[in-house]
């Protein structure tokens, strides 16, 4: 299990604890954390649950694959050293204390 940190455009914050084999999305889904959509239900094929990535997580994180990049590219206001898609992200132990904060909002 894994305490992630998730700071809402507003900068209200949820801290939850996420079961280990999960996404980070599934953890806000499954939470009720607003700001993230998951419209297509974590099947990378939109950018609805985009994030930036704390700066201190960026380089802890298993690289961005090709179709991740690609459907980041249609994300809100995409930063490229800390832009991901929590659908992207399966939680472990090396997760716990994740912080990601959501974009003003998702397209």
């Amino acid at each position: 299990m894994a305490e992630i940190t998730y700071i809402e455009h507003n900068g209200t914050e949820h801290v939850v604890d996420v079961p280990n084999g999960l996404t980070v999305m599934e953890g806000a889904r499954d939470n009720a954390i607003p700001g993230i959509e998951a419209d297509c239900g974590g099947a990378c094929a939109c950018s609805t649950c985009h994030v930036y990535v704390h700066p201190d997580w960026t380089d802890r994180l298993p690289p961005i694959d090709a179709m991740e990049e690609d459907m980041l590219e249609f994300a809100y206001e995409p930063d490229s050293a800390r832009s991901r898609l929590t659908c992207q992200l399966k939680v472990t132990d090396a997760l716990n204390g994740l912080v990601v904060q959501m974009p003003e909002r998702q397209i």
